[in-house]
């Protein structure tokens, strides 16, 4: 592989709980006047996550920053592993680092909690083309908490030689010929059409997305779940159709085992997944390589693709930050052009920008994600929604039951009291 998506996505697993931080008069740096020269002798200190920025990146940007401000620039590696906790406490402190990688859908919890600074002027300064889909995570109750930085989502990877063996010529543009070319290779080979386990929970988020349906509603001043609502019903119909062609087991989700090891033994003809599960593949087996092929998740139309859950990272400005006016100086530069340009053609990942998509040429996943950025959506965009996800998540367990032979409203009915009382929790 040339190149594959970046691997560093991690979604919201726990609540957070971070004390409001500090003021505007935080020394000389905080006002939104300070200029290049109250920089000189600073030193920025900016969290990023393990394999999110590659080293090319980071040396360039430094090498800008430094350039433009006279102030250096500490870039200091984080783990995934506990940093949702690592970060919490880091914000509650007094000298929290300046700016910060957090995944795109925890920015509401740090947010609620007056941890971020808001960025409204460098939305108006440098965002007015931001792929609203992508930049509608760093937004909360109506301010912008971070930036948009980079994304990635799901795709269609499929084995051309098994395609091939079925007749099939060209990929389908919209879900029923996509359909239609399962049913094909069901019938003229011995493959297995499609791997798809029963709790792909994101890949069902994203045809929830597709059909333009909410997981959660407001019920007075609380949110509930609206897992019975019709529109949701019908995205898991839409599932339970993909699933019909797949012989993956119905309570497991694709880790379990790893949908990338079960496709790379080529008796598979596509499984729906991130770019890098490929990688994945193919160090499974080598021989699976030449085989690869990627296209966009197809949707009820050519003119639309499906709805994907869009994973990735924004970056935000501690609220305690003694230098927010030169950490808003650092992402002018990361966020301009030619760095997010940079960062996607060196990770594979989406930009935060359509126009800049161009930079994924040739990277044959990255050009077969780009399409779904623009209709993508996330989880619900509310602090109380990291507890659902919790194991044992109670939409998988819907999933399951559903794909058992329950209606969706009776599945429904059977989780949403776990699903309420856990949304609950934050109030």
């Amino acid at each position: 592989m040339k190149r594959k998506l970046a691997a560093a996505i991690v979604i919201a697993g726990m609540m957070v709980s971070v004390a409001a931080c500090g003021g505007d008069d935080k020394g000389n740096d905080s006002g939104k006047n300070a200029g290049p020269d109250s920089f000189k002798g600073q030193t920025l200190t900016v969290w990023t996550m393990d394999g999110s920025a590659p080293p090319q990146w980071t040396k360039d940007v430094r090498a800008a920053f430094e350039k433009k401000t006279g102030a250096k620039l500490k870039f200091e590696i984080q783990k995934w592993d506990g940093i949702q906790q690592k970060i919490t406490t880091a914000l509650s402190e007094s000298n929290p680092p300046d700016v910060i990688e957090i995944g795109n859908t925890q920015t509401p919890a740090y947010a609620a909690t007056g941890g971020l600074a808001e960025l409204g002027d460098l939305k108006r300064q440098i965002g007015a083309d931001w792929t609203p889909s992508v930049s509608r995570s760093s937004v909360y109750e109506g301010k912008q908490y971070a930036a948009p930085w980079y994304f990635a989502n799901r795709v269609v990877i499929y084995n051309k030689k098994i395609w091939a063996k079925a007749g099939i010529k060209g990929t389908p543009k919209t879900r029923d010929e996509f359909f239609k070319d399962l049913d094909t290779i069901g019938k003229k080979t011995d493959a297995e059409p499609l791997y798809l386990p029963g709790q792909n929970w994101y890949f069902f988020d994203g045809l929830t997305v597709g059909q333009g349906a909410d997981l959660v509603k407001k019920d007075g001043d609380r949110y509930v779940s609206n897992l019975a609502d019709p529109k949701v019903s019908a995205a898991m119909e839409i599932y339970k159709k993909y699933a019909s062609y797949s012989k993956a087991p119905k309570d497991k989700d694709e880790a379990t085992p790893q949908q990338a090891t079960v496709f790379a033994k080529g008796k598979t003809g596509a499984f729906i997944g991130m770019g890098w599960e490929a990688a994945t593949a193919v160090q499974a087996n080598k021989a699976i390589e030449k085989d690869l092929g990627y296209f966009t998740i197809p949707g009820a139309t050519a003119d639309k693709p499906e709805g994907v859950f869009l994973g990735g990272s924004n970056l935000a400005v501690a609220q305690g930050s003694e230098k927010q006016a030169l950490a808003e100086e650092f992402l002018k530069i990361a966020l301009s052009d030619r760095f997010e340009g940079e960062l996607a053609e060196l990770s594979g990942n989406v930009p935060n920008k359509k126009s800049l998509e161009t930079s994924l040429k040739g990277n044959a996943a990255a050009e077969a994600a780009a399409p779904g950025a623009a209709v993508g959506g996330t989880t619900p965009l509310i602090p109380e929604w990291a507890a659902v996800e919790n194991t044992p998540n109670p939409i998988k367990s819907y999933m399951t039951a559903v794909l058992n032979g329950k209606s969706p409203a009776d599945a429904a009915k059977q989780v949403e009291g776990e699903i309420n009382k856990r949304l609950a929790q934050q109030n």
